[in-house]
């Protein structure tokens, strides 16, 4: 939950201690609340162990949870998304797979395409190696929902479907 709308509101980090109690009862992480109510316990005339005590955390992090309020207000509490390790794909290579998947997905003969047979095609075409595990999470970083789909016969024919749908009625 984005929280930088409160600065409209209220000055950068002048918030009271109510103010900070009722936004923490208001956000859904739970590090977010926590980060909240520290600061809400120093304004409120504590010093850092006991909050830290009450908190049951460290005093270095409610040092740098009342430091950062100082510094940024409310939104310097926010936790920080974790980057995470970087993709083995180049974004070339995530097209040239997003192509292939395309491709293979709207075929004649059946787009049916399953963890095993994308392994394989980007071991063979990239010359890298992905856990199954893993190569769905790369479709979901690719916002490639996997959902199965009918596939279509060979020899399906839509004028057939047509003239069946006429002749039912």
């Amino acid at each position: 939950m984005c929280l930088s709308y409160i600065h409209f509101i209220i000055p950068f980090n002048h918030h009271t201690e109510q103010q900070l109690k009722a936004l923490s009862n208001k956000v859904k992480d739970h590090r977010m609340r926590m980060r909240l109510l520290a600061v809400a316990h120093f304004k409120a005339g504590k010093n850092k162990a006991d909050v830290a005590r009450t908190l049951n955390v460290s005093r270095r992090m409610v040092n740098e949870w009342v430091a950062n309020y100082f510094k940024g207000g409310v939104s310097a509490l926010e936790s920080k998304k974790p980057s995470g390790r970087p993709s083995l794909l180049s974004s070339q290579q995530k097209a040239e797979l997003i192509d292939y998947i395309e491709k293979k997905s709207q075929s004649a003969s059946g787009g049916r395409l399953n963890g095993e047979m994308l392994q394989t095609y980007i071991q063979r075409a990239f010359s890298i190696s992905y856990h199954q595990n893993s190569i769905y999470k790369l479709l979901k970083s690719l916002n490639i929902t996997w959902t199965t789909s009918r596939s279509k016969h060979p020899k399906q024919s839509e004028e057939a479907q047509e003239n069946f749908k006429k002749t039912a009625n």
